[in-house]
C-alpha cells in the first residue's frame, strides 16, 4: 500500500467526485451537490473551505469546532478522509469524539482505514490531542477493529455509540 495522508488537494477531483458519487449511493455526503463540484472552480472552493475549517479563527456555527480534514490518497486517486477536531463539546464527548473517518466503499477492506488512522494520530499530537477520544457506532464491528488496532481503550458507551481512548504519542 502506498497510500499517504495528504492535505485536501484538487489533485484527486476526478477521484473525489466518484467517490463522492459511490458515498451518496449509501445515502451518505447527500450535502455535497456534485454538480457544483464538477466545475475546477467549485471543488477548489470546497478544498478551500476544508483547509479553512482548521483555522481557529474561520467563522462557523454555534456547536461546531476547528478541525483538521487530512485525506487518504495514493496517487490522485482518493481513498478516504479523517478529520481531527481540535477540541471536543459536550456532544462530541458522547457521539463524536476527536476523529472521524471513511474510506470510499470501493477501497473498503484493504486496510486503509487502520493506516490511514494510524497515519493521523501523531497529527492529532501536534495538536494537543492525547489521547484522542473516537467513538463508532455499536454495531460498527469494521470501525471498532480499527480503533482497537490502534490502541483504542474503551470507555463508556454513550447514546448508540461505542467510545475509545486512543493514544496519540507513547507518552501516554
Amino acid at each position: 500500500m502506498t497510500a499517504t495522508l495528504a492535505a485536501p488537494t484538487v489533485a484527486v477531483h476526478a477521484s473525489f467526485l466518484a467517490a463522492v458519487i459511490e458515498y451518496q449511493g449509501e445515502d451518505r455526503c447527500t450535502d455535497l451537490d456534485v454538480n457544483l463540484l464538477t466545475a475546477p472552480d467549485g471543488f477548489a472552493a470546497h478544498v478551500a473551505l476544508l483547509d479553512a475549517e482548521a483555522l481557529p479563527d474561520t467563522p462557523r456555527p454555534a456547536g461546531i469546532v476547528a478541525q483538521t480534514t487530512l485525506w487518504w490518497v495514493d496517487g490522485a486517486e482518493f481513498l478516504g478522509r479523517i478529520s481531527i477536531r481540535h477540541h471536543l463539546t459536550e456532544a462530541l464527548r458522547q457521539v463524536g469524539g476527536h476523529i472521524g473517518y471513511d474510506i470510499r466503499p470501493t477501497a473498503r477492506r484493504r486496510g486503509h482505514a487502520t493506516a490511514m488512522l494510524r497515519a493521523a494520530l501523531p497529527v492529532a499530537a501536534r495538536l494537543g490531542i492525547n489521547p484522542a477520544l473516537i467513538t463508532c457506532d455499536v454495531d460498527n464491528v469494521a470501525s471498532r477493529r480499527v480503533i482497537e488496532a490502534n490502541g483504542g481503550r474503551p470507555d463508556q458507551p454513550g447514546e448508540g455509540k461505542l467510545r475509545f481512548w486512543v493514544p496519540t504519542s507513547s507518552r501516554l
